[in-house]
């Protein structure tokens, strides 16, 4: 496995962990091509995401009846939308530092892929 560019359990801060994983862009290897990179920056983001929107969704899970749609059947709709849209934006605002840590397991498993397949290619 590739070393990581930065060492995450020294981030103090989920907003270092972020900064961390944004810095990313500027050291990512020269391997793997940058759409790779912004593919696999999405998906630990959208990944978090869905995390998040499970969390969220515990904790309103015990609300009930006075918001917008009283007690009907519509505030369950209504909720869905609302922790999808709560999560979504934890996630791009740099969540809670899950998307880092998937960030670099997927990077790593390309990268090693990647070198799979240089082998099996040098090998022929």
């Amino acid at each position: 496995m590739a070393a990581s560019p930065f060492n995450l359990s020294a981030a103090s801060s989920v907003k270092s962990a972020y900064a961390a994983f944004a810095a990313q862009k500027d050291v990512a290897p020269a391997k793997l091509p940058n759409a790779t990179h912004e593919k696999a920056r999405q998906a630990a983001e959208d990944f978090e995401a869905v995390f998040l929107n499970t969390m969220f969704a515990q904790m309103f899970t015990a609300m009930d009846g006075e918001g917008p749609f009283g007690g009907s059947k519509a505030i369950g709709v209504w909720r869905s939308l609302l922790t999808d849209e709560y999560a979504k934006s934890f996630a791009r605002k740099g969540g809670i530092g899950v998307a880092p840590e998937v960030y670099r397991t997927l990077m790593a498993q390309q990268e090693a892929r990647s070198d799979d397949m240089s082998a099996a290619m040098e090998s022929r």
